[in-house]
């Protein structure tokens, strides 16, 4: 393949990855890297650098009108802040010292758990949902919301439950994100929708707003050990900016057991390739 025509591919594989992570809340990482290691033979190292940087251009592409819709809780997000940056600087120090191969195993093992705790959840899709019950540190924080979802006509308020719950998952989902370069919206959104019950909707635009900072606080680590080649992560960043600009206008249109469903569905294709490639001799 000519240089020419890996940077064509490479920047249509970024654009529907931008456009599937700005609805998703997963910043494209988990496209990319299956896609740009398994498909095009790029090494690992340099994928995951590269997806470092799209996460942060598919933050930066979907946030603002997230934001501007509502849709983020963002006193949600700067509270978890917290965690998952520690979280990315950990993770960014220990894929130094970790062998590709591990580094394939603990991606798909990752993405095959994340799936199948939204597949309970799009099981049980169909009850009507719980409302959650007082919590003191989220009624001190205020961390409760509400937004106007387009689907359904009306305004949807939600109260946050169990905070340092999620603060602790977050602070794993930055150590992934900064180990796996995937932005951890796979662990950060599973978090939010079932352990503080956040709306799927609202999980999905704290989560593009929250990836961008896990993501920059890693990326440095990833730069200063050269493992961010210009030449993957420039197409990466023009797709995934154009791709994750686009995803944003439809979120609030779309139903959300759809959204629940194709979040599965490309979680344990992930997780299948990448554990395949990882225990394959």
């Amino acid at each position: 393949m000519t240089p020419f025509l890996f940077t064509i591919v490479v920047f249509i594989v970024a654009l529907g990855a931008g456009l599937m992570g700005s609805l998703l809340g997963l910043g494209g990482g988990l496209i990319l890297v299956p896609v740009l290691t398994l498909v095009l033979g790029v090494d690992i190292r340099y994928a995951v650098g590269a997806s470092i940087v799209s996460v942060i251009a598919t933050s930066s592409g979907a946030a603002a009108a997230y934001v501007r819709e509502r849709l983020t809780n963002l006193r949600v997000a700067m509270f978890l802040e917290l965690a998952t940056t520690a979280g990315a600087l950990t993770g960014a120090a220990i894929a130094g010292l970790v062998s590709g191969r591990w580094l394939y195993v603990v991606f798909g093992a990752v993405m095959a758990y994340s799936a199948l705790a939204m597949l309970r959840k799009l099981g049980r899709g169909a009850a009507p949902a719980v409302v959650a019950g007082p919590d003191a540190l989220a009624d001190r924080l205020g961390l409760h919301g509400s937004y106007w979802d387009e689907e359904t006509g009306r305004e949807v308020s939600y109260r946050v439950t169990r905070p340092l719950t999620g603060l602790g998952l977050m602070y794993a989902a930055g150590t992934v994100s900064g180990l796996l370069g995937i932005g951890s919206g796979a662990l950060k959104v599973p978090a939010m929708d079932l352990a503080m019950g956040l709306p799927f909707k609202v999980s999905t635009a704290t989560s593009n707003f929250m990836i961008g900072v896990t993501a920059a606080a890693s990326a440095g680590v990833y730069f200063a050990r050269g493992d961010i080649d210009p030449f993957i992560a420039g197409p990466v960043c023009a797709g995934v900016v154009l791709g994750a600009f686009a995803g944003s206008h439809y979120l609030t249109k779309v139903k959300s057991h759809w959204l629940r469903g194709l979040f599965v569905a490309v979680l344990l294709w992930v997780a299948f390739q990448m554990l395949r490639k990882g225990v394959s001799p």
